[in-house]
């Protein structure tokens, strides 16, 4: 008989950083927890360690100098950071076709009858940038990063409170997808990981060019004119895509869990402190 480590061992492991997805194999039960109380043992003592050297050693979060290095890399390519309100109206979501009936309601956090924690950038985006066209004939590039709501199960690859990239280019000049594919080269550059680009169907935009690392998707793109842009009164062409940094942290530096990157009681910096 074959013995593997249990759920509560795999999610203990991913908690101090190791994601034992080889699933390890062990003749005994015995070995196995043999097998795990060591392994236990090294992340604890690495992690004590990391704790230690940030005290000996202080550093920028990496989730804020990832942002900082994104808007840096943004900015020199002649794109306009904006920063947009943590409150939406059920009216400005609504333009987006997110309605009662729509699954992404179910999961958003409401603040009373007609408001909600925003669970994405775009509507406040679509807004900024139809009026900064009223100041320019030229193309209007902006992006926001900042944190977006969701009532997510508990897992490790999904955060209630995440920070979003969504970056736009409303009359780019050129090919619209390849516009995008730049912008998209661009983030993924200053993150450091490889992926490929895939076409996929999209509850909100129909039609998306997903980004893919080693098969998982992080990243969604999308081009216009498009079926939400008469609601924002926008008529022109125009390019866009949205990244969930945490996730990008993951795996970039292969922690086991997307709770260890992002806003935390009980992670700094990936090392567990409770």
């Amino acid at each position: 008989m074959e013995y593997r480590f249990t759920d509560p061992q795999i999610q203990r492991l991913r908690e101090y950083g190791d994601d034992p997805r080889d699933n390890s194999v062990f003749e005994s039960e015995e070995e196995r927890d043999k097998a795990f109380i060591k392994l236990m043992s090294q992340l604890s003592s690495k992690n004590e360690k990391g704790i230690k050297d940030l005290i000996a050693e202080p550093r920028k979060h990496r989730l804020v100098k990832l942002e900082q290095d994104l808007a840096a890399a943004l900015i020199a390519d002649g794109f306009i950071e904006v920063r947009t309100p943590t409150i939406v109206s059920k009216a400005a979501l609504a333009k987006m076709t997110i309605t009662e009936d729509h699954p992404l309601y179910k999961q958003m956090f409401f603040i009373d009858s007609k408001r909600c924690l925003r669970p994405m950038l775009a509507p406040n985006l679509y807004y900024v940038m139809r009026k900064l066209r009223d100041h320019t004939d030229g193309p209007v590039k902006i992006f926001e990063i900042g944190s977006c709501f969701r009532a997510e199960s508990h897992s490790n690859d999904h955060l209630e409170e995440f920070t979003m990239l969504n970056l736009v280019d409303m009359g780019p000049q050129g090919d619209t997808v390849e516009k995008l594919k730049k912008y998209i080269d661009i983030v993924m550059g200053v993150v450091g990981l490889d992926y490929e680009l895939s076409r996929e169907e999209s509850d909100v935009y129909k039609e998306t060019i997903d980004v893919l690392v080693d098969g998982e998707e992080v990243s969604s793109g999308a081009v216009g004119p498009h079926v939400l842009d008469p609601a924002f009164d926008v008529h022109e062409p125009w390019c866009g895509a949205g990244f969930g940094l945490e996730r990008l942290i993951m795996m970039r530096d292969g922690d086991g869990s997307v709770k260890k990157t992002g806003r935390s009681l009980n992670y700094l910096n990936g090392y567990k402190i409770n």
